[in-house]
């Protein structure tokens, strides 16, 4: 992208930020914890900006120079194994707003500071940023800001407990978590909006605990009436991570289905040839598929039901299949026509996501019905209790296996 291109997008950018109101967090959330969050991972190069003129340090906390408001740059490797800014070279580079502004990395604005560092021969952008500001972006972009008060506020909580729980058992010397659904939706500052931003003040420093240590509050969009426990889905069993009834039946993912010709299937599902038949063999409790058998005119196999949903692209696991055989009009003049193979596949499903923990369209039906934040995440995480942060245990690096939030 052409220099004068790149001031332009970050002028039209910055005029946006100036009608957003300010907000200052809390007392509490000013104290929090520095989260690094993975925005831009391994590229030949990065875009960076900074909405206040911004001080440029190298690895040891030198200052090397300044980033000009609204004067865009590239970042990229050098061919002496530094980081490249502009004129400006070093091991690492560092990008700090002045007065509270914001960074720019890639397409958008994140609140904190940016940290550029080699990665694979590119350029990986970490952003360090308080704890409470990230979560004001990860409400919004989780769930819906026009989402009853307690939904986004039970949102936060769980949002706070998660980041801090990977946080703790982070195994990437790079950054904390990343920026998508493997980790939670970060989107920078423009998915907040003065509802998410209370909402994580009203719970500032707020986490759900178990014996006094903070829980892995895994979330997702809607479990299809029912959530389930977690040594179903993945792993072993945890005593907050337990199947319970679902509100959600107001979600637009509750009821599904996607149709699939053989030959779209067969291409998809590999090793048995032209698909013949899919059928269940073990199921959760709940009824999410947990082991199937496939079919072909080459052989069988079986494969996980979450096998399945990623090859295909399933909202979940929790579905049936059904199949439809081709036909043609010379079939109604035989007799007794033989059977013939299925020409199309259809799969009926509920809900979107694991089915783990928080709901988060059930919390929306449950606020909507007037139940308020604590009830909320009492009942999708059982057995737990809602704490400061001041008082939690700290954690060790050596927990059990890692689960993404929402997939």
């Amino acid at each position: 992208m052409p220099m004068a291109t790149l001031r332009s997008a970050l002028f039209a950018s910055l005029a946006a930020i100036a009608v957003l109101p300010t907000f200052s967090p809390p007392a509490s959330a000013q104290a929090a914890p520095t989260i690094r969050v993975g925005i831009a991972i391994a590229r030949p190069q990065i875009r960076v900006g900074s909405s206040t003129p911004a001080i440029i340090r190298n690895e040891q906390g030198q200052q090397i120079g300044q980033l000009p408001t609204q004067q865009g740059s590239y970042a990229q490797p050098s061919a002496n194994g530094q980081v490249q800014l502009g004129s400006f070279r070093a091991r690492q580079i560092w990008l700090e707003p002045t007065n509270d502004g914001l960074v720019w990395i890639g397409d958008r604005w994140y609140r904190g500071r940016l940290q550029l560092i080699l990665d694979q021969g590119a350029v990986t952008a970490i952003n360090h940023v308080g704890l409470e500001s990230y979560l004001y972006s990860v409400v919004g972009s989780e769930v819906y800001a026009s989402w009853p008060t307690e939904a986004l506020k039970a949102q936060a909580v769980a949002a706070r407990s998660f980041v801090l729980y990977r946080r703790d058992r982070n195994r990437d010397p790079r950054f904390d978590v990343g920026n998508s659904t493997t980790w939670q939706v970060y989107k920078g500052i423009a998915s907040e909006a003065p509802t998410t931003i209370a909402a994580v003040n009203a719970t500032a420093g707020q986490v759900l605990t178990y014996n006094n240590r903070v829980i892995e509050a895994v979330f997702h969009a809607s479990s299809g009436g029912h959530t389930e426990n977690v040594e179903d889905v993945w792993s072993k069993p945890l005593p907050y991570l337990r199947g319970v009834q679902d509100y959600d039946q107001n979600a637009p993912v509750f009821n599904w289905s996607q149709s699939f010709s053989v030959q779209e299937l067969s291409a998809k599902l590999t090793g048995v040839g032209r698909i013949l038949q899919i059928e269940p063999l073990q199921t959760t409790p709940f009824g999410r598929i947990r082991d199937l058998r496939i079919t072909g005119d080459r052989g069988s196999r079986v494969v996980k039901g979450d096998e399945v949903r990623r090859a295909l692209n399933l909202r979940s696991s929790l579905f049936t299949v059904s199949s439809e055989a081709s036909s043609n009009w010379f079939d109604f003049l035989r007799p007794n026509p033989a059977p013939q193979p299925p020409s199309q596949f259809t799969i009926i499903g509920r809900g979107y996501g694991h089915g783990l923990g928080l709901s988060q369209w059930g919390a929306y039906g449950l606020a909507s019905q007037g139940v308020d934040y604590r009830r909320i995440l009492s009942h999708f995480y059982q057995n737990t209790n809602l704490s400061p942060l001041g008082g939690v245990i700290a954690q060790n690096s050596s927990g059990g296996d890692l689960i993404s939030a929402q997939d």
